[in-house]
């Protein structure tokens, strides 16, 4: 089984970040999963952020969003489960954005 990044409304995006692109450079896959819409926003950032990290190493990655059930203190919860993949060369094209410091 894959790392779990769990990603909550108080975590820090770039700290985060730091965790997916590590963990990216080491197994090429990691999960991250966020529940409520504060939790998610900081999940897309800190993904957005290890992207940029990541371009150093000449990795980019492809997401795939997907609701989940998960229970927490015996209560049924939806969290949003981020699956990012390093992306395949086969879908690079010359007009990809490539991501900078300024977005």
């Amino acid at each position: 089984m894959s790392d779990m990044v769990r990603v909550s409304s108080q975590s820090r995006s770039t700290a985060v970040a730091g965790a997916i692109a590590g963990i990216m450079r080491e197994d090429g896959y990691v999960e991250v999963q966020a529940i409520g819409a504060p939790a998610v926003n900081q999940a897309v950032k800190a993904i957005t952020i290890a992207r940029g990290y990541l371009v150093q190493d000449a990795i980019d990655i492809a997401v795939v969003p997907s609701f989940h059930q998960v229970e927490i203190d015996g209560q049924e919860r939806t969290a949003i489960h981020f699956a990012v993949f390093r992306r395949p060369e086969a879908m690079m094209t010359p007009t990809n954005h490539t991501p900078n410091a300024s977005g």
